[in-house]
């Protein structure tokens, strides 16, 4: 068994619309991105993982990159399908089978909302004539009951966006690279309330690819590695209130973000205390207040206090939160989304991101996605001093 395991290469295709490339060609593009970072040849992947929710099979790539008959498995679980191919990638090398592994995720949604299929999710079709299976209403549904119980504002709602554009403009991968000032994000058209248009990410299109290697074939290479000291996925537990769900339970119950969030720190033996930049689904602004207490950066309502004093701006003074703006700037290709969030915790833990770069040589990376039908992804990750 190799129990150390480090991601040696990163790559990403630039998210938001490129009308010049499909998705697969976006995916072929960040393959040749994170290869040429760890400087190696498409022959030199041992394995791979990969896939798209909307752009067609991830192992068509080989057709672009050669056809060297390398094992090269499909995944595809929602917004956690980045997330999931790094798990695999991660525990492919783990075992000791493999030394150099590809993790890969890109698409190329259409325009509009995403329009997902009652029965893909066991839901009759009345829900989706309700309109519920627009996540537009699901999200402002949750997150108004959030700010109910826990007294959060819509202020808070529009600086999480105001933070998103500012830290895109700074972000050469990032599709929205203008600032919106909090004034226009309050007064924007309503989408659901409380949630105006500046406050949801939007469908888009872009690619990542991550490298893999075991702690002896990096050595050997004498690669730039990240560690990964721990990946969780885990599901819904009993009575908890998630996507496509057909009502709340009455019984307060888990969340797949926490059972996530605490399996990954168990693992990685560290607490919240010792991350110093964080990734979190940001869905739109209040999946990112929601994900902060999920995650055990802060308590629930905590988030206002947070928020008002920038703590979560880069060089803030407490977490970092989503320093290339997150969905909200970069937009979300469903099968890249996940995996952009490591490689942005990657470039802040290799001191390579530039102006967004947080301050203080940071050790501890942590991502987490959370997607349909209830489901969460968290990855930890050390720079090794």
């Amino acid at each position: 068994m190799s129990e150390n395991v480090y991601i040696i290469g990163a790559g990403i295709h630039p998210f938001g619309r490129t009308d010049s490339r499909s998705g697969r060609e976006q995916g072929v593009y960040a393959v040749r991105e994170a290869l040429k970072d760890a400087g190696l040849e498409w022959p030199d992947i041992e394995c791979a993982y990969g896939g798209s929710a909307a752009a067609g099979n991830a192992d068509i790539m080989v057709n672009e990159l050669g056809l060297t008959s390398l094992p090269f498995t499909n995944v595809a679980n929602g917004c956690a399908t980045g997330g999931s191919a790094l798990a695999a990638s991660q525990q492919a090398i783990a075992s000791g089978m493999y030394d150099l592994a590809l993790a890969v995720g890109f698409d190329k949604h259409p325009r509009g909302a995403f329009n997902a299929k009652p029965s893909d999710y066991g839901l009759p079709e009345w829900y989706g004539q309700t309109g519920m299976m627009l996540t537009t209403q699901f999200f402002a549904l949750k997150i108004q009951r959030y700010m109910q119980l826990h007294g959060i504002s819509r202020t808070t709602l529009g600086r999480v966006a105001e933070k998103a554009f500012r830290n895109g403009t700074i972000t050469p991968h990032a599709w929205r690279r203008s600032p919106v000032d909090l004034d226009t994000i309050m007064n924007a058209p309503m989408i659901n309330d409380p949630l105006t248009k500046y406050m949801f990410c939007s469908p888009a299109e872009g690619a990542v690819a991550l490298i893999l290697a075991s702690e002896k074939k990096m050595k050997e290479l004498g690669a730039d590695g990240v560690k990964i000291r721990a990946v969780s996925v885990k599901t819904r537990p009993p009575n908890s209130f998630e996507v496509f769900q057909a009502g709340i339970s009455i019984a307060e119950g888990g969340k797949p973000t926490v059972l996530a969030s605490q399996a990954a720190f168990e693992k990685a033996g560290v607490g919240p205390e010792d991350i110093s930049v964080a990734q979190l689904q940001d869905t739109e602004s209040g999946a990112e207040i929601m994900h902060m207490a999920e995650n055990g950066f802060c308590k629930d309502g905590e988030q206002e206090e947070w928020l008002a004093n920038g703590w979560t701006e880069i060089g803030g003074g407490k977490l970092p939160v989503n320093t290339d703006g997150g969905c909200l700037a970069c937009g979300e290709p469903i099968g890249a989304s996940g995996l952009r969030q490591v490689y942005e915790n990657v470039t802040q833990l290799r001191g390579r991101a530039g102006e967004r770069q947080v301050p203080g040589r940071p050790r501890f990376g942590y991502s987490h996605v959370y997607g349909a039908p209830g489901l969460s992804g968290v990855a930890i990750l050390e720079r090794e001093r």
